[in-house]
């Protein structure tokens, strides 16, 4: 399978970005070499600031593989916005589709052709306080496992120092160093040839997490936690929070309310 032109479109969204992140980010960018020259290949990479998206697309572009991102399937329908979507290569996803598989069709198909195509593992930005990669969703093991094309592991570090997750405005003085590693192919093949079942689906998410977060080590010089953050994980110990003080509130009341009937 051979790559597919960078085209009209992508050089056209490259003349509008590059300039502002050159002058915005400086930049760090090691592991070049080990995005495949040829044939279809997934990039699954560390979300830690809406920024992040842009710098990284100007990371890949100059490696001649530009990305191909999933987005929502109504960004692709009307006006401007639509048109680069489309022009771009950008991959719809159907949200609205019941099974899992063919929710991913399309990034298959394009890996299938040779095509890059970057996941977010995380699904979202970083919710840890630290901005350590959260446990990862299972849509770029399934599709890796589904076409067995290589998954090239990508930690990213600075963009969120241009632009810390959830906030407003960016921090732009002293000039930040986005960092980029890419690694070598995250080793899947203990799991090929068998039922892609949910818990299979999570131990190749997890070999995928583990390899971006020690790029990200290594990027950092810290060790990350033993743990990744789990954000249902955390949700379901807030509510036990929550419950517990809503019970702890009802019996420290309950002798008050004694205490007030006995007194009439």
């Amino acid at each position: 399978m051979s790559r597919r032109r960078i085209g009209f479109w992508y050089r056209f969204a490259a003349v509008l970005c590059k300039p502002p992140l050159v002058v915005l980010i400086k930049r760090d960018w090691r592991g070049m070499e080990n995005i495949p020259a040829d044939g279809g290949f997934i990039t699954a990479v560390n979300h830690n600031s809406h920024v992040d998206p842009f710098a990284y697309a100007h990371y890949q572009y100059n490696t001649g593989r530009v990305p191909r991102f999933l987005a929502k399937s109504g960004l692709f329908k009307k006006g401007f916005v639509g048109a680069a979507m489309r022009g771009t290569g950008q991959i719809p996803v159907y949200r609205e589709s019941s099974d899992a598989l063919s929710a991913f069709r399309a990034a298959i198909d394009a890996v299938e052709r040779g095509e890059c195509v970057a996941f977010y593992p995380e699904g979202t930005l970083t919710r840890d306080p630290d901005g350590w990669p959260m446990t990862g969703k299972t849509g770029a093991a399934r599709v890796a496992l589904q076409t067995r094309c290589p998954v090239i592991p990508v930690a990213q570090w600075g963009a969120n120092e241009l632009l810390p997750p959830y906030a407003k405005k960016p921090n732009l003085w002293p000039r930040k160093t986005h960092r980029v590693l890419a690694g070598r192919p995250v080793d899947l093949t203990r799991f090929y040839g068998q039922e892609m079942t949910p818990e299979l689906l999570k131990q190749a998410t997890e070999a995928i997490m583990a390899d971006i977060t020690g790029l990200l080590e290594e990027i950092r010089g810290e060790k990350a936690p033993e743990a990744a953050y789990d954000p249902r994980r955390e949700r379901i110990e807030q509510r036990r929070r929550t419950a517990e003080q809503t019970h702890s509130g009802q019996v420290g009341s309950q002798p008050d309310r004694q205490a007030e009937g006995q007194s009439k």
